[in-house]
C-alpha cells in the first residue's frame, strides 16, 4: 500500500505505507538525512524513526529551525540524564526539558542527601562528552500503564509514578538511549552522536512542581551544539550578557533597589532610575497625545465587585494580593487597569461619532507573583504599565489595530530595536467556558481580523494556539537586545467580552445601542521589564535624551571651578542635566570615573576652555571632540536630546 507525502515546496510523492521519516529524506538525498533532526508530519514534530501510515505532509527540521533545536537540547536532557545515573546510582528524576531562554536544557533531580558540586557538574559534563563518543540511538517503545507503573515501582522513583498518575493507558511511551531508559512523549533527534559540543552551566534548586510546600530538587542547566564554534560563540554572548545584567548595572548606576522590608518583587526608583521613568513616560505622553489619546487616572485598589464583573477574579485570583475587608466589603490592589477604564468609558453616554476613544494611563499595578519567579526588574510585584484601551466599532478595528502597530515600530527605531516578531496566541476551541470566554464565532471572527492586520502591514508574525487572553487574541511583542537576548516586551489584545460584561455602549449611527470591541494595548510594556532591558541593551549606555546623567564637567583644578559652577548652571537653564565633578582629583581619574559611570558627555574646563567661552568636549566611548564654544555644546546637545538620538 502506498501513501502519499506532500513537501513544503508543493511536490507530492509516494511511499510505501510505513516508511519513516527518515527514509523519506534518505530517498532525496544521504546529504539531508545526515543533517536533519526530526520531522514535523502534518505539523506535529516526531521522530525521524517514526512510520508514518497515511497521506501526510511533511517537513524536515534541522539545526537552524526553532524546533530543531529544541528536540535536540530535549535530547541533551536525557544524554544528561544518562550520565548522572551512571555517576550517581539511584538518582531519581522529575522532568528534563529544553528551554528557550536560556536556550538549552534542565533536569531536575532528586540525589537524597548529596549536594552537587562544581566539580560534579564537570565530572557529569566529561561522561557526557565521553557517551557521545559511541553515538546511541533514540529508541522509543510503548508500554501499557500497569507495566510502566511496574517499572517504575521496582526503580523507586516516586517522581515518574506521579507523572503517570496523570496519563491514560495507552498513551505511555519510553525512550531509550546507551544505558538510561525513561518516561517521555518525546520526540527526540536520531541519536547522540548530533550532539558535538558540550557545556553543563549551572547548578539550582528547584521545588517540585514548583510548590514551595514540596521538597527542593536540584536542577541542573545545560547547553549543547552541533558544532564546538557554535559553542564558543553562545559562551562569549553569555559572559558579555553577565556584563550587562540588568542587576549589576542597576545597582552600579544607581537605578533602582531593594529591600526586605519594603517586600520582595516591590523595587525602589532611585533617583536615576527616577529620570529613565520621567522620560520613558514623556515619550509615551507626546506620542500618545500626537494619535490623540484622552489620559486617565484610577486608582490603586477597587472593590471585589469591579474584578467578579470583569471576570478576572475567577481567572487571576492567584495572581493577585489578598482581599482587605473593610466595612464587610473586600478591596482588591489594582492588578490590571482595564476594568477601571470601562467604568470611565460608560459613565458617559456615548455617540458613535465619539469613537474610537483612546484612554491612556501609566497605571500602578500589583501582582503577586510566586517568589521563586522574581527576577530583578523582570518579574516584580509592583509595575507601572503604558497601558491604553481603544473603544471603536468593527469597521474602525483594522486602522486602530494597524496603528497601535506602527507605534510599536516608531518606538522600536528609537530604541535600535532591530529584530523583534509579534506572537499572535489563539484560543483552543476545547477549553471555551473554562480557560476562554465561550463564544466561538466571535473568537474566529476577531483572530481573524488580527491576521489580516498583520499581513497587511507586513510585520513579521508567528502563531501560538493555547495562549490568547481569556477575553479575546492577543499579540505579545518579542523583542532581541543587540546581544540576542530574548525578552517579552509588551502586549496588544482583543477583547470582545468586557464590553458586554460591562454593559458598555454607544449609539451608532442608525441610532440603536451597540457594544464596541475593545483594544488593550501596552506597547512600552511597564517600566519595569523594559528599563531592564533598555540596561541590558544599552550596556548602561543610555542615549543621551535618556540618561540621568547626561554632562559631567571636569575642572582641571579648583582655579576653574567658579567658571564650571556657571557652565553648569547655563546647562542647566537649557534643560540639560549636568554635575560639577568639583573633587581635588587628577584630571584623567575624574575622566576613567566618568566613563565607568557611563556619562555622556564630559566637559573639561581649563584656561583655554574659559577663554573660549566652552569646553574641551569628551563623548562616552568616543573620546575627544575638540573644544566648543557653550553655544555650540547647548546647540549640538539640545538637538541630540529633542530628536531622542540613539546611542552609538
Amino acid at each position: 500500500m502506498s501513501i502519499n507525502i506532500s513537501f513544503p515546496d508543493g511536490a507530492v510523492r509516494s511511499f510505501v505505507s510505513g516508511s519513516t521519516g527518515m527514509e523519506i529524506a534518505q530517498s532525496i538525498s544521504e546529504g539531508l538525512a545526515r543533517s536533519i533532526l526530526a520531522a514535523k508530519i502534518n505539523g506535529e514534530v516526531a521522530d525521524l524513526a517514526r512510520p508514518i501510515v497515511a497521506d501526510s505532509t511533511i517537513e524536515f527540521l534541522k539545526w537552524d529551525s526553532a524546533e530543531g533545536k529544541t528536540t535536540f537540547w530535549h535530547s541533551s536532557a536525557h544524554l544528561m540524564a544518562e550520565a548522572i545515573e551512571a555517576l550517581f546510582p539511584g538518582v531519581k528524576f522529575w522532568v528534563g526539558p529544553s528551554t528557550v531562554n536560556p536556550p538549552g536544557f534542565y533536569y531536575d533531580i532528586d540525589l537524597g542527601d548529596k549536594k552537587l558540586t562544581d566539580d560534579d557538574l564537570q565530572a557529569i559534563e566529561e561522561k557526557m562528552k565521553a557517551l557521545v563518543k559511541v553515538p546511541s540511538a533514540f529508541v522509543r517503545t510503548q508500554m501499557s500503564k500497569a507495566d510502566a507503573i511496574a517499572y517504575f515501582e521496582e526503580k523507586g522513583d516516586e517522581y515518574k509514578l506521579d507523572l503517570l498518575s496523570n496519563l491514560a493507558d495507552g498513551s505511555i511511551s519510553f525512550y531509550a538511549q546507551g544505558g538510561f531508559t525513561d518516561l517521555c512523549r518525546g520526540p527526540h533527534i536520531p541519536h547522540t552522536g548530533h550532539i558535538k559540543a558540550i557545556k553543563l552551566t549551572n547548578i539550582a534548586g528547584a521545588y517540585w512542581k514548583g510548590n514551595e510546600a514540596n521538597k527542593m530538587l536540584t536542577r541542573v542547566y545545560g547547553v549543547t551544539f552541533p558544532n564546538q564554534k557554535e559553542l564558543d560563540a553562545y559562551l562569549a554572548l553569555v559572559e558579555e550578557a553577565k556584563k550587562r545584567d540588568h542587576r549589576k548595572l542597576g545597582k552600579e548606576l544607581g537605578i533602582f533597589t531593594f529591600d526586605d522590608e519594603v517586600g520582595p518583587g516591590l523595587p525602589l526608583w532611585m533617583p536615576n532610575g527616577a529620570v529613565v521613568i520621567e522620560e520613558l513616560e514623556k515619550l509615551a505622553k507626546e506620542t500618545e497625545e500626537d494619535a490623540d489619546y484622552k489620559r486617565v487616572v484610577t486608582p490603586h485598589i477597587a472593590k471585589e465587585s469591579l474584578y467578579l464583573t470583569s471576570g478576572h477574579l475567577p481567572y487571576y485570583e492567584d495572581s493577585m494580593y489578598p482581599p482587605m475587608e473593610l466595612d464587610g466589603t473586600k478591596y482588591y490592589l489594582k492588578a490590571m487597569n482595564c476594568p477601571h477604564h470601562h467604568k470611565i468609558f460608560g459613565a458617559e453616554h456615548r455617540s458613535y461619532k465619539d469613537l474610537p476613544l483612546r484612554l491612556a494611563e501609566y497605571g500602578t499595578c500589583y501582582r503577586y507573583e510566586q517568589s521563586g519567579e522574581l527576577f530583578g526588574l523582570m518579574r516584580v510585584r509592583c509595575l507601572h504599565m503604558n497601558d491604553a484601551h481603544i473603544y471603536c466599532n468593527r469597521a474602525q478595528f483594522a486602522d486602530e489595530f494597524r496603528a497601535v502597530n506602527e507605534m510599536y515600530q516608531k518606538y522600536f527605531k528609537i530604541f535600535g530595536i532591530d529584530k523583534y516578531v509579534m506572537r499572535l496566541s489563539l484560543h483552543d476551541p476545547a477549553k471555551l467556558g473554562q480557560k476562554y470566554v465561550n463564544e466561538p464565532e466571535l473568537w474566529l471572527e476577531t483572530e481573524d481580523m488580527v491576521r489580516k492586520v498583520l499581513i497587511e502591514s507586513h510585520i513579521p508574525y508567528i502563531e501560538v494556539a493555547d495562549e490568547g487572553a481569556f477575553y479575546g487574541p492577543k499579540i505579545d511583542v518579542q523583542i532581541w537586545s543587540v546581544i540576542g537576548r530574548e525578552f517579552t516586551l509588551a502586549t496588544n489584545q482583543v477583547d470582545f467580552a468586557q464590553g458586554r460584561r460591562f454593559k458598555l455602549t454607544f449609539t451608532n449611527a442608525h441610532n440603536e445601542p451597540e457594544t464596541p470591541l475593545i483594544i488593550h494595548r501596552a506597547p512600552l510594556g511597564t517600566h519595569e521589564r523594559f528599563i531592564g532591558f533598555l540596561l541590558e541593551h544599552y550596556a548602561g549606555k543610555f542615549p543621551l535624551w535618556l540618561n540621568p546623567r547626561q554632562v559631567r564637567i571636569l575642572p582641571i583644578s579648583d582655579k576653574f571651578l567658579p567658571y564650571a559652577k556657571q557652565l553648569e548652571k547655563q546647562l542647566k537653564k537649557a534643560k540639560i542635566r549636568a554635575t560639577t565633578d568639583d573633587r581635588n582629583e587628577k584630571i584623567g581619574k575624574k575622566i576613567r570615573e566618568a566613563e565607568l559611570e557611563r556619562v555622556s558627555y564630559m566637559l573639561v574646563v581649563g584656561e583655554k576652555e574659559m577663554e573660549a567661552s566652552g569646553a574641551a568636549v569628551r563623548k562616552q566611548g568616543k573620546g575627544d571632540l575638540g573644544i566648543k564654544t557653550t553655544t555650540e555644546i547647548i546647540e549640538m546637545l539640545g538637538h541630540e536630546i529633542s530628536e531622542r538620538l540613539g546611542a552609538e
